[in-house]
């Protein structure tokens, strides 16, 4: 069976974290959350994070029970006997504590540009997207839920039918052992490549996970070329020049 244990990533985002995600990857009007999708796609996301066994706050459980709340309110009929100014719409409270996030980490990413005096660049590489007229590559920080996003889609692809595997195969160090060997000599692989051999579901939860504690421990670093876009995977070791972008 598999070599599993509770993964704790503290770098990695919160609940409002992943409604910000949610409102921005479906394009929604933050003021008019349509809270029955919403909550849908928040609870998969907590599904997948169950099923990679990762540690969740209580704080994505107070979430979940919140959008439920508002959910079930929603579907209540109005009360006749209120006039239009009485009326209190549920998602009102949330919609504002978003808000009031979002200025929050909109400061704090300021903070951060400004003591960044100069970034780096990766060297020109074909196999890369790049600026034609600049000759680099900018790369963006990733959100964690972008990176549980591109792992579901492998997850997807993978075999309905899973065969006997051994432990030792799915062992959570082996695996770390594999990705740094696919990116040893390399400054920058794709994220799809450390899947090529994940012939089984459980082979490709337990290489991501790998990749999560590469990340909390620093021995790799994930960014994407931009919003929702190709996701990389960089070896510190090998980093020529890096420009990068810090996004909200």
């Amino acid at each position: 069976m598999i070599d599993l244990y509770n993964i704790k990533i503290p770098i990695f985002e919160g609940p409002f974290d992943l409604l910000l995600h949610l409102i921005k990857e479906n394009k929604i009007d933050i003021y008019d959350i349509p809270i029955a999708l919403i909550t849908s796609q928040y609870l998969q996301y907590l599904e997948i994070m169950k099923e990679l066994n990762l540690e969740i706050a209580g704080e994505f459980l107070v979430m979940a029970a919140t959008l439920i709340h508002i959910k079930s309110k929603m579907l209540l009929p109005e009360d006749e006997c209120l006039s239009t100014e009485e009326v209190v719409d549920p998602r009102s409270e949330l919609v504002q504590q978003l808000i009031e996030y979002q200025r929050y980490k909109d400061a704090a990413l300021e903070l951060k540009r400004r003591e960044e005096e100069w970034i780096k660049v990766f060297r020109k590489d074909s196999s890369l997207n790049i600026d034609e007229e600049s000759g680099e590559l900018y790369l963006f920080d990733i959100s964690f839920f972008d990176l549980l996003k591109a792992f579901q889609k492998i997850l997807d692809k993978s075999p309905t039918e899973i065969a006997t595997i051994t432990k030792e195969i799915l062992s959570i160090k082996d695996r770390m052992s594999f990705i740094l060997e696919i990116i040893d000599d390399k400054e920058v692989v794709r994220f799809e490549d450390i899947f090529i051999d994940g012939i089984s579901r459980l082979k490709i939860i337990v290489t991501f996970m790998a990749l999560l504690e590469l990340i909390r421990i620093g021995a790799v670093k994930v960014y994407q070329e931009r919003l929702f876009g190709n996701i990389w995977i960089v070896n510190p070791s090998k980093q020529g020049s890096i420009k990068e972008e810090v996004v909200g």
